[in-house]
């Protein structure tokens, strides 16, 4: 199925969770905020979220420094 990830159209198996999807993008889920069609996805729905066809994510990386 087709989404878009920081507005890139990008083809992913069907049946992810939101948790999955960051597994699959090779993405560590504790450094990462998570905004799905315009809104903030908290962290504790992730694991419940189904990604659906069409979605439109912005993922945003943390990054440490000094």
């Amino acid at each position: 199925m087709t989404i878009t990830i920081n507005g890139e159209p990008r083809e992913i198996p069907d049946g992810l969770t939101i948790s999955a999807l960051l597994t699959y993008l090779e993405l560590t889920a504790g450094r990462v905020a998570v905004e799905r069609n315009r809104e903030i996805l908290p962290r504790d729905q992730w694991d419940s979220t189904s990604v659906a066809a069409g979605d439109v994510f912005e993922i945003v990386h943390f990054v440490g420094g000094g």
